[in-house]
This record gives C-alpha cells, structure tokens and sequence, in this order.
C-alpha cells in the first residue's frame, strides 16, 4: 500500500504497525487469511492505491457556518453510541384505533409474565403490544423503566413462555462465544427471528461503561432488549446498542466493524430484584450445547415487541 508523505498520525501509526507485522514475518495479506498447509509463501504487498470510501451525505451547512477546508475531519464521539433504533413497524397496531406501529424491538420472558427488553424501546409509547408464539399480539404495560441502565419490565396477562435464566456465575470472560436472539429490521427481514453468533470482545462499554460489555456479534435496529447469552442457553446481558461506524469513518477513514454493546446481565439481575421480580441466576457452569440448541432454548421465550402511538 502506497503512504502518502502528508498521512496523518493515526496511519503513521498504522504504518508502523504493518511494519511490525512483516518485521515478524507475517505480510498484511496474510494475517487476514489462514495459513495455507506446507511452507507459508510471502505475498507482494499491494502496489495500487486502494479505493475510496463512498462518500457520506452531510446536513446542509447552516447559513453564516465555514465548510471545512481541505483535511478537516469529524471528531471522535465521546458519549454513549445511541441506542439501536427500533425496527420499522408501519401500518395499524392491532390495539386502540387511531394508533399505529411506530417502531419494534425484542423482549425475552425473566418471570411469569414479566418481560424485560431495553428502556428506549418503550420510551414515548402510549401502548405496547407483544407478539405470542402462535402469532397473536397481547397488550403490554410499562411496569418499570430505567433511563441510567436502558432497561425496562413488561407486564403481560397469559402465558407468553416459559423464562430464560440468568447467569449468576461466574462473571463473562473476553474471548466467551455468546449469542443473539432478537426480531432485527422488521419488515425487511425475515418475520421470523434471527439468531447472530460472536464473541466477548471488552467487559466494559464505550468510555470504560462499567454497566455494559462490548460484543461482536452483529446485531440491527431491532434487536434492541433481546437476550445475549452464553453457549448454555443462560443470559449474560441485554442488547442495547452498536458504535456510529459513520463518524468513526468519517474521522479515520476506515469503518468500524461489530462493535456492539449489551447491558450487562448482572445489571439486569439488579434491576429486576430492585422491582421485587423473583428469579434464581444459575451459579456455577451448565453443559455447553451448540448455537442451535441455544437458539431453541431461546425461541420459546423471546417476543417481538411493537410500540403504538
């Protein structure tokens, strides 16, 4: 790869770190693939100038403001990356006429019915309803909400599944496999749910957020209050956001690559316990099963969830 003279510090950087890596005998190109069986070959690195990135729409300039010059770029965000948006649900809700399904998200059933899901997911909702196994919706009422936490508590009448539990011990291990299980971009996607796969990637959030830990796995406007859990079926958080990969590839020129983020499940268990929701963490370790086997566990106890204005 060519560097031009006038890089910024962040590519020096970069460019020593790429000379680290072929001083180690490892080439960029091979440390993106597996090693071929026999004697490893080294690569050419590339001679070309590599593509550029599609350029992003930027807001109207306001009247009186400067365009940036030549090299100005967009600072780092420094707070929390916005929630995950809801996923689409245009068209009529089911529940008072008049009101329609402005946005969707996931919920997963902690108690007998009691739901919890993320808390801007019903956020400005004046109802919510909840998608039941055989296909119908049941309204859903607000029970708790925590803004400081993203989390909140559905009340539900019936049966809407039975209740994931929750992982007690011990804490998550960066590196962990972990899964998600949640209704991403509703009426794009499969009607169905969707199950990700990925990894404990940091055990904090953006800004060393003690309350979150940072994934891998993809996940989607949607997904928003599904369940993260671990390779025994047992939840160890609750999906709530993913990093702005557009600004961050507006200030460095390279877009970010699942970097989520869930609540931590030992918040959630706080949460529930502090509205006197009953429910026993599972301590010490279940027998692994595969994703599949999770993804049943899952399937019985995750809702989709629409919010009605």
């Amino acid at each position: 790869m060519r560097i031009e003279i006038s890089r910024p510090p962040l590519l020096k950087g970069l460019a020593a770190l790429v000379a680290c890596a072929v001083t180690l005998g490892e080439s960029p190109a091979q440390a993106q693939v597996k090693p071929q069986q026999g004697q490893p070959q080294v690569q050419a690195l590339p001679t070309t100038k590599p593509p550029p990135l599609p350029s992003i729409a930027r807001p109207p300039q306001q009247q009186g403001s400067r365009p940036p010059g030549p090299g100005a770029q967009a600072s780092l965000p420094t707070t929390k990356p916005p929630p995950l948006p809801p996923g689409s649900g245009p068209g009529p809700g089911p529940g008072a006429p008049g009101r329609r399904a402005v946005s969707s998200g996931t919920g997963f059933v902690v108690a007998p019915g009691r739901i919890m899901t993320n808390h801007h997911v019903v956020e400005r909702c004046q109802e919510m309803q909840a998608r039941r196994q055989d296909g119908s919706d049941i309204t859903a009422r607000v029970l708790a909400s925590d803004r400081n936490r993203d989390l909140a508590i559905l009340a539900v009448d019936g049966d809407v599944g039975p209740a994931l539990s929750f992982r007690g011990s011990p804490p998550p291990r960066r590196g962990e496999t972990v899964v998600t299980y949640g209704f991403p971009l509703a009426g794009l996607l499969s009607s169905g749910p969707t199950l990700t796969t990925g990894d404990i990637s940091a055990l904090a959030g953006l800004g060393d957020d003690a309350r979150q830990i940072q994934i891998s796995a993809p996940v989607q406007p949607g997904n928003s209050g599904g369940p993260l859990l671990d390779m025994s079926g047992l939840v160890v958080g609750v999906v709530v956001s993913k990093l702005n990969a557009q600004r961050i590839a507006q200030r460095t020129g390279d877009i970010p690559q699942n970097v989520n983020f869930a609540v931590k499940g030992a918040e959630a268990i706080a949460f529930l316990r502090e509205q006197n929701v009953t429910i026993a963490p599972s301590e010490g370790r279940d027998p692994l099963r595969s994703a599949a086997e999770v993804g049943e566990i899952a399937d019985r106890s995750v809702l989709f969830l629409r919010c009605l204005r």
